[in-house]
C-alpha cells in the first residue's frame, strides 16, 4: 500500500512487515526519513535533525542557514558535485564539461500494479498484487530528469527501485554513474554481509562491522561473477536467523555491479548499488532515456529467516517464469561426468536406456555434440551436429530418448567462439577485441559481441533449427569466461563505455526471444557453475546451475549462502560419482541424495558403473525426490544450522504452507572421538500440533521440538539423515 500526502509531499509505503517513507523537503530535496519495521504513519521527517558542521557546504535555497546541508541530510537519490560528499547515486557530465548532479522534486503519481521495464529484468505484478510509485526529480540547469519507481508488493515486504534518466535539453549529457538504489540509514552501528568467494566456492557468507568509510561488493567481469554476488545484507549487530533487523537488497543484473556502503563522519550510512562505474560511460542524446536496472529491497524486523522465506516466496510469485511452473519438473541425467567429450550415438543410447530403468526422466547432452568438438578448444558458434558422433543428427536421437520415456535436452554455450570455428573464420570482427590488439582467451575461447544485432540473429538463428529439428525440452545455457579487452568494431570511439551494459542487454534480448520462440523449453542458466547467479537471469532462467562443484560436503556452504536470498527450487544440483573431481572427497551416495535433493535433482556420473545396491538406492532417491518435489519446491526453508569446519552437522528444513508436514534434512562433518550428543532445534512449526516423526511411533510436541529440541542419532562421518514430519 502507498499513501500519499501531497499537501506534505509525503509517500509512505506499507507492507505487510515495514514502513518506508519519503518526502520533499521545503527546497524541494527529497529525503528519506524511515525504513525499517512498520509503524502507524505520521510525518518522520521531524526524525532528522539540523547542525552547523563544519566543511559541510549548503545549497543556493539555504541562503544563510548553515545547520542545511546536502552532506548531512538523508537523501533519496543522491546527486554528485553539489555539496554531498558521500556516495553519489548519479554522475554526469554535461556538454559544458561540468560534473554536477543536482536533484530537486518536481511531482508524484500513483499506478495500480507494478512498473515494467524495458528489455531489462523485473518482479511483475498485477494490481491485484502490487502498486507503483514514481518520483520525478529534475536538475533543472543540466535540463535532466529522473524518474524514481517504486513497486511495493505488500504481502512479501518487497519493495522495488529503478530508475529512469531523461535528458531534456538540446545538448549531450554522460552518465557516469546511475545507481539502482540509495538508501541512507541513521545510524552506522550496522553490520555488512556480503556473499563471495570464487569457481566452484560461491556465495560464502561474510560479516563484518562497518568501519569508517566505504566497503563494497562488485564486478568488472562483465558477468555478475563467482567472486561476489548481486545480494548483500545490512544488519544489526546481533541478529541472526530469528532475531533483529535486516536488510537484504538484490540487484537484478548480470553484469558489473557495485554494492557500496559508506559508513560517514556523523555515524550515519548509505547503501548506494547498480551497474560498475568501472569502464561505464552512457552518451543520453536530446530526448533520450537510460533506465537502470531493478533493486530489490526486503526488509525483516524478525531476523535473516524470515527475509529469506520472503524473497523465496516473491521470487517464486512475481519472477520465475518457469515453463514447468504448474506440474513437476523431471529428474535429471546429465552425460557431462560420464563422458566428458568421448561419446558416440549408441554409447549415449546405452547410458540413457540405463538411466530410463533407474526411473530418471530427462536425459541433457552436454559439450561436444557440435561442429568438431573433441576437446574445449573448437567449434564454438559451429552450432549443428558432429555426424560422426550422431549421424541420425540430435532429431534421431531425441526420438530414441523419448520412445525410452525420456524427455531429451542439451547443453549450448551461445556468447563464445573459438578460433577453430567456421563462424570466427567467416566473421573474425564478430569478437569483443580492440582492432590490432592480441587476444586474451579464457578457456581457448572468445567473446562474441552481443551489442551488435546481427550476431544475435546469426546465433538465433542457428539454435532455432536445432530446436526445430530435434524434440528438445531442456536448454542449458552455459558461459565459460569473463569478459576482457571489451570494444566492440560497432560503436564510435566515445560510446566504448557502453559495451559492458549493452552486452548485458543483449544477452537478455536473447534470451526472451528463444523462450518466446520456445515456450515449452526450459532454460537452465550457467557460467562455469554459479557464476551468474542472480535475480536478473532467474528472469529469463528460472533455474540455475549453483556450481561446477558437486561435492556435497562444499555445497552445503554452497547452497546455504546462496539460500539467503535464492529458494531452492531456482538451485541446480546433481548426485556426483565419488571420489569428487574437485575435491577428491568420498561421500556415501545416500549424503550426496540428500543434498542434492534440496534444489533441482538431477545425476551426473557414469551410471553404468553403480553396484546393484547403489541402483537400489537411486530408486529409492528419486522416489523421495517425487514425494517431497512440492515441499521442497514451493514450501518455507529454515536454515537450522550453519555448516560448520568444526564437524557439526549441518541441518535444515523444508515446512509447508499450512505447518502439517515438514522435512528434516542433516548432514554430519568430520568425525572425532567422543562426540557430543546433539539437538537441533526446528522451526516454523505449529506449537500446538503433535507431529509423527519417520521411524518413530510417538508423536512429538511442535512447541517441543522448537523449543527443547530433536535429538539427533550418532551419525558417522559425512552420514546423512531425512525425516519427515506429520501433523497428527
Amino acid at each position: 500500500m502507498i499513501i500519499q500526502d501531497n499537501e506534505k509531499r509525503l509517500f509512505t509505503l506499507q507492507t505487510r512487515s515495514t514502513t518506508y517513507q519519503i518526502k520533499a523537503d521545503q527546497n524541494g530535496v527529497l529525503l528519506h526519513t524511515y525504513y525499517g519495521p512498520k509503524l502507524s504513519g505520521g510525518d518522520l521527517s521531524r526524525l532528522i535533525r539540523f547542525a552547523d558542521r563544519g566543511f559541510s557546504p549548503n545549497p543556493n535555497e539555504a541562503g544563510n542557514d548553515r545547520t542545511y546541508s546536502l552532506d548531512t541530510l538523508p537523501q533519496e537519490y543522491s546527486g554528485s558535485g553539489a555539496g554531498d560528499f558521500r556516495l553519489p547515486s548519479l554522475e554526469l557530465e554535461l556538454s559544458d564539461g561540468s560534473y554536477v548532479a543536482d536533484l530537486r522534486y518536481i511531482d508524484a503519481k500513483l499506478q495500480s500494479g507494478k512498473y515494467t521495464l524495458e528489455a531489462m529484468p523485473a518482479f511483475f505484478g498485477s494490481a491485484e498484487d502490487a502498486d507503483t510509485l514514481i518520483i520525478t526529480l529534475e536538475d533543472a540547469a543540466a535540463h535532466v530528469r529522473v524518474e524514481l519507481l517504486y513497486g511495493v508488493f505488500e504481502a512479501y515486504d518487497l519493495i522495488t527501485r529503478a530508475a529512469r534518466i531523461v535528458n531534456c535539453g538540446d545538448t549531450p549529457v554522460r552518465l557516469h554513474r546511475a545507481a539502482s538504489l540509495c538508501l541512507d540509514f541513521p545510524s552506522a552501528d550496522l553490520d555488512f554481509i556480503t556473499f563471495d568467494g570464487g569457481h566452484v566456492k560461491e556465495r560464502g557468507l561474510n560479516r563484518t562491522r562497518l568501519r569508517p568509510g566505504v566497503q563494497s561488493v562488485g564486478s568488472i567481469r562483465g558477468i555478475s561473477s563467482h567472486q561476489h554476488n548481486p545480494f548483500v545484507m545490512l544488519c544489526e549487530p546481533g541478529a541472526d536467523e530469528e532475531h533483529g533487523t535486516c536488510y537484504g537488497a538484490a540487484l537484478l543484473y548480470s553484469g558489473n555491479f557495485e554494492a557500496a556502503v559508506e559508513r560517514c563522519q556523523f555515524e550515519d550510512a548509505r547503501l548506494t548499488m547498480g551497474i560498475h562505474p568501472f569502464h561505464f560511460c552512457w552518451t543520453l542524446e536530446p530526448g533520450q532515456t537510460f533506465t537502470t536496472p531493478e533493486a530489490a529491497l526486503l526488509c525483516s524486523p524478525s531476523g535473516f529467516g524470515e527475509m529469506s522465506r520472503q524473497f523465496h516466496r516473491a521470487i517464486r510469485a512475481h519472477l520465475l517464469r518457469d515453463v514447468w511452473q504448474d506440474r513437476r519438473k523431471p529428474i535429471l541425467v546429465n552425460s557431462w561426468e560420464a563422458f566428458y567429450f568421448d561419446y558416440d550415438h549408441d554409447r549415449l543410447l546405452r547410458f540413457a536406456r540405463e538411466a530410463a530403468a533407474l526411473g530418471m526422466e530427462l536425459f541433457v547432452l552436454d559439450d561436444g555434440w557440435f561442429g568438431h568438438r573433441n576437446d574445449d578448444c573448437s567449434s564454438l558458434g559451429d552450432w549443428w551436429v558432429n555426424k560422426e558422433k550422431l549421424p541420425g543428427g540430435l532429431g534421431a536421437l531425441s526420438k530414441e530418448i523419448n520412445a525410452l520415456g525420456m524427455e531429451f535436452g542439451l547443453w549450448i554455450e551461445p556468447e563464445m567462439v573459438s578460433e577453430d570455428s567456421c563462424l570466427y573464420q567467416a566473421h573474425p570482427d564478430w569478437v569483443l577485441n580492440p582492432a590490432g590488439r592480441p587476444y586474451t582467451r579464457g578457456r581457448c575461447q572468445l567473446v562474441l559481441d552481443y551489442t551488435r544485432e546481427e550476431v544475435r540473429e546469426y546465433i538465433f538463428q542457428a539454435l532455432q533449427k536445432l530446436l526445430d529439428n530435434a524434440n528438445i525440452s531442456y536448454l542449458k545455457w552455459d558461459m565459460n569466461r569473463a569478459l576482457t579487452q571489451v570494444w566492440s568494431v560497432a560503436l564510435p570511439s566515445g560510446r566504448q563505455g557502453e559495451v559492458y551494459h549493452r552486452y548485458v542487454l543483449g544477452v537478455y534480448a536473447l534470451l526472451e526471444r528463444v523462450r518466446q520462440a520456445n515456450p515449452h523449453t526450459l532454460i537452465e542458466g550457467c557460467s562455469g557453475g554459479g557464476g551468474r547467479f542472480d535475480m536478473g537471469m532467474l528472469y529469463y532462467t528460472p533455474q540455475i546451475w549453483c556450481s561446477d562443484n558437486t561435492d556435497a560436503i562444499d555445497r552445503l556452504s554452497i547452497q546455504y549462502g546462496t539460500s539467503f536470498a535464492y529458494p531452492p527450487a531456482t538451485m541446480g544440483a546433481h548426485v556426483s560419482a565419488v571420489p569428487n573431481e574437485q575435491t577428491g572427497r568420498s561421500v556415501p551416495l545416500e549424503t550426496r541424495g540428500t543434498v542434492a535433493l534440496s534444489g533441482t535433482f538431477g545425476y551426473e556420473m557414469d551410471l553404468g558403473t553403480l553396484s546393484e545396491e547403489e541402483k537400489t538406492l537411486v530408486v529409492r532417491q528419486i522416489q523421495a525426490y517425487k514425494e517431497s518435489y512440492e515441499l521442497i519446491q514451493t514450501g518455507d526453508y529454515y536454515r537450522l544450522t550453519p555448516p560448520s569446519p568444526d564437524g557439526a552437522p549441518t541441518a535444515w528444513l523444508h515446512v509447508s504452507s499450512d505447518r502439517r508436514s515438514a522435512l528434516l534434512s542433516v548432514v554430519s562433518g568430520q568425525v572425532h572421538a567422543g562426540p557430543p550428543f546433539r539437538r537441533v532445534k526446528l522451526r516454523g512449526l505449529d506449537p500446538a500440533l503433535r507431529y509423527r516423526l519417520t521411524g518413530d511411533d510417538t508423536p512429538w510436541p511442535g512447541d517441543v521440538l522448537m523449543q527443547a529440541g530433536y535429538p539427533l542419532p550418532m551419525l558417522g562421518e559425512y552420514q546423512s539423515l531425512r525425516l519427515w514430519l506429520k501433523a497428527e
